[in-house]
């Protein structure tokens, strides 16, 4: 479901309470993707966000997507205590629309020097914008189903066979291009494309990604050497179409 936020000039894809799917801007504005020079602790990024939004002239409801690096994979029951923690900051910030959360999120651990606590790593914003096409956000997914935070959702739980890795591939795809179509964008408007996982990516890109992507190929294939933010997930992916990318120091 597609719901237009009432004051932040954008319309978000409902998720779960932890996250909304992805975001897209309205008309006459532009979603803006800001990534710090270096990573800080997550509150300390919030405060660092608020800052920044203040001194161009925003509001805080124009953040719209943040995202984030922790320290390694959580068991479930960890990564839901973690969701309560944030969930309170956006909660005080006011951020929520109703019982919904807009904010659009990706959550990884990097394989090599990974944060001693969870950092921020990135964030997005909206802010008005003479840009004619949409801009949006689509959050990051692994291969679990349905969004539910339950480790019997994991296809193929406990497998990283090549076999295994492309089933969990195919259905992240499947998520992405979802969410696209719910946020009223396609693969041609896409101009990143994340990859997070420790395995290798050769035939997952070549023969189940590529396949998909149509011209958004011609920016080619980012890839983290990252797990997905819960254990025993295997491959998450993340995207975007923006017109704006900045590098900031909070």
């Amino acid at each position: 479901m597609l719901m237009t936020h009432p004051t932040g000039k954008y319309s978000f894809m409902v998720g779960i309470a932890p996250y909304s799917c992805g975001v897209v801007a309205e008309p006459g504005y532009e979603i803006v993707h800001a990534t710090l020079v270096r990573g800080i602790p997550w509150r300390v990024g919030f405060q660092g966000i608020e800052r920044f939004l203040e001194s161009e002239g925003l509001p805080k409801d124009a953040l719209c997507g943040i995202q984030l690096r922790c320290p390694a994979a959580h068991a479930m029951d960890g990564f839901i205590e973690f969701n309560s923690e944030y969930i309170q900051v956006l909660r005080d910030w006011k951020l929520n629309v109703g019982d919904f959360n807009p904010i659009a999120r990706t959550n990884v651990s990097p394989h090599k020097n990974a944060p001693e606590e969870t950092h921020l790593y990135a964030f997005a914003f909206v802010r008005s914008s003479r840009i004619a096409r949409p801009t949006f956000v689509v959050a990051g997914a692994g291969e679990l189903r349905d969004g539910t935070l339950v480790e019997q959702g994991i296809i193929r739980r406990g497998e990283s066979s090549t076999d295994a890795l492309q089933e969990k591939a195919q259905y992240v795809m499947d998520v992405m291009t979802e969410r696209l179509q719910t946020l009223k964008g396609s693969w041609n408007e896409v101009n990143r494309i994340n990859i997070y996982t420790v395995h290798p990516i050769d035939s997952l890109i070549r023969e189940v990604v590529s396949s998909r992507i149509g011209n958004a190929a011609r920016h080619g294939i980012h890839w983290f050497d990252t797990r997905p933010p819960v254990q025993e997930i295997e491959f998450e992916m993340d995207l975007r179409g923006v017109a704006t990318e900045l590098y900031l120091t909070l």
